[in-house]
């Protein structure tokens, strides 16, 4: 959920009076492998050191990015007291970790702000909030997530080139990531949804039955105007989680946003743990799983800044796989039952894992085995999930409620999209109404959607890292062909999808999308979609980001050094190659 070009929450016209209210990683082998296993780090430092040189400039090809080295000091000479921490390079640690404390302090006058902020209102800093004052509280979130891009951008450079290791990417996230953890909601007001919806049932109502607008309080004020009679559309793992984090802060707003983002943290951790493993066995490299999933601006801004639930169902997502390649199917099949419990999106995985499992089991057919695999993983789904659902204390209710996304009309859903546009078209001519338009497309959509599904799915038979693989592609599909399409919600197939490999073109594609998604929304939460002259100038940013990842200094603002001189530059392919050639002279 989140917030829709309606009537937005009430922001006070001035100051008025109130009452206070009472991770370590080594870098995998360049080759797929099922094997769990991988070069030491420090072998992978002293051959990668010597063989990549300076810094990368020119085009990169379009091979899959499989160099491999991690160093210990980025400048050449090691680095003692960075070791620990993988020897991040400094410059893009430091310019994210100023990003990041620009959103946070322009986040308390742009972001979801408090209708009544009891530390703010009637303070010497009120003004933040306030005319002016947020104006220029505004232009420090998008100055900051400039420089966050421009941080990313200059990560990737490091992991395409193979100079950095997985640990090194970590920890630069890491860093990127503290201050999004005491921030107001950026670009988004879902987590006071959140947090409405835990004190409901505090309250005795049943929330898939009635919306926040019930149960007056602090929560409830600060829920979107769009979702305030809107019943919950999670699943009972979700319920419980909100519920807990409710009753712990009771009415104090603040502590239950921070405590509402710790608790979906959880889920990170979780990604973070099984990433390594995982993508040694899907075929990728970890320090580029590294910067797709977890150093990406949307995991800062959107999932941590913004306190997304999908979060959650990325951990629990990537366990999951994790435990289904390790030949622990049930085990797998209780972790995506519970990434359901919370949306159920994350059901789409569940046929992929079966496969997964029948693939291991012993049979005289692979028919035989599928259906074994299916009749076993439904009995373990029904048990999982009738257990979470009598431990959160609801029923079923939250089934008729999925249908409340729907309610969000945007173009990120390409179907909705292509209603608007024939809608738009004929409406030049005719005087129509636009609805049926965007239901017709929307079952189209559908009926895309389910032949994409099944085709996946029977590609994927024969199971193993290819089966999550085709998981994750389905993911993708439902995000952008549902119904109803938010930026993190790309973020279900990043789970799985981040740990394959990748080639360089993909990957700035990649930069393209993920900074797109992370500007198509106001940071007060408001949509951005159809401020058409605001898009085509995000678009020609997010452009030139996505082409500096492999063109370095795209503008000409530096003077290359006269090649005749004997001093050119050397390009990022070639680092790749003396890498590689590097490694297997070591």
């Amino acid at each position: 959920m989140t917030a829709q070009p309606s009537t937005p929450v009430p922001r006070p016209a001035s100051p008025e009076p109130t009452a206070p209210d009472p991770v370590s990683s080594t870098v995998s082998s360049s080759a797929p492998s099922s094997a769990p296993s991988a070069a030491p780090a420090g072998e992978a430092a002293s051959t990668g050191r010597a063989a990549t040189g300076g810094a990368a400039t020119g085009p990169v090809s379009t091979s899959p990015v499989t160099a491999v080295v991690a160093p210990d000091g980025h400048d050449g000479a090691p680095a003692p007291r960075w070791a620990r921490f993988g020897s991040p390079p400094r410059r893009p640690l430091l310019l994210g970790l100023g990003a990041s404390l620009l959103m946070l302090v322009g986040g308390f006058g742009a972001g979801g702000v408090l209708v009544r902020d009891p530390w703010l209102t009637n303070s010497p800093i009120g003004f933040w909030r306030y005319g002016h004052g947020s104006e220029l509280a505004t232009a420090l979130v998008y100055i900051g997530v400039a420089l966050l891009a421009w941080a990313w951008v200059q990560l990737g450079r490091e992991v395409i080139a193979g100079r950095v290791g997985g640990r090194a990417v970590l920890t630069t996230a890491a860093v990127w990531l503290v201050p999004m953890l005491v921030t107001p909601p950026l670009f988004t007001r879902d987590v006071f949804s959140y947090l409405a919806q835990g004190a409901l049932p505090l309250h005795g109502f049943d929330p898939y039955a009635v919306g926040p607008e019930v149960m007056p309080g602090v929560f409830t004020d600060n829920v979107h105007y769009f979702w305030q009679d809107t019943p919950a559309p999670y699943g009972p793992l979700f319920i419980l989680l909100a519920k807990g984090t409710a009753a712990a802060v009771g009415g104090n707003v603040i502590a239950g946003v921070i405590l509402m983002r710790l608790v979906l943290c959880i889920g990170l951790v979780l990604l973070v743990w099984a990433l390594p493993e995982l993508t040694r066995r899907m075929g990728g490299r970890i320090p580029v799983a590294l910067w797709v999933a977890v150093a990406n601006p949307v995991m800062i801004v959107h999932m941590v800044g913004g306190g997304h639930n999908d979060l959650l169902v990325m951990g629990l997502l990537a366990v999951g796989a994790l435990y289904a390649l390790r030949g622990r199917p049930v085990i797998a099949i209780v972790l995506v039952t519970a990434a359901m419990a919370v949306k159920a999106s994350a059901a789409v995985a569940l046929p992929f894992v079966v496969l997964v499992w029948a693939a291991q089991m012993p049979g005289p057919s692979r028919t035989v085995r599928i259906l074994k695999a299916t009749a076993a993983g439904v009995g373990v789904f029904a048990v999982t999930f009738a257990l979470i659902t009598v431990a959160a204390q609801v029923n079923l209710g939250w089934l008729p409620a999925l249908s409340a996304p729907s309610m969000i009309v945007n173009w990120l859903s390409l179907p909705t999209g292509a209603g608007e546009l024939v809608h738009w078209v004929l409406n030049l001519v005719f005087n129509l109404p636009k609805q049926p338009f965007i239901n017709v497309a929307r079952i189209v959509g559908g009926l895309l959607l389910l032949w994409i599904g099944v085709k996946q799915w029977l590609a994927a038979r024969d199971g193993g890292p290819d089966a999550l693989r085709r998981a994750g592609i389905v993911l993708l599909a439902v995000a952008v062909l549902s119904p109803a399409t938010l930026p993190w919600y790309l973020s279900w197939g990043i789970a799985l999808l981040a740990m394959t490999a990748w080639t360089p073109k993909a990957l700035s594609w990649l930069v393209f999308v993920s900074l797109w998604l992370v500007i198509v929304y106001y940071p007060n939460g408001e949509a951005a979609l159809y401020n058409w002259g605001y898009l085509a100038g995000c678009a020609l940013v997010c452009g030139l980001a996505a082409w500096s990842l492999l063109h370095p200094d795209p503008l000409r603002l530096r003077r290359r050094k006269d090649p005749a001189a004997g001093t050119s530059t050397t390009s990022a392919d070639d680092a790749l190659t003396a890498a590689g050639a590097g490694q297997r002279q070591g």
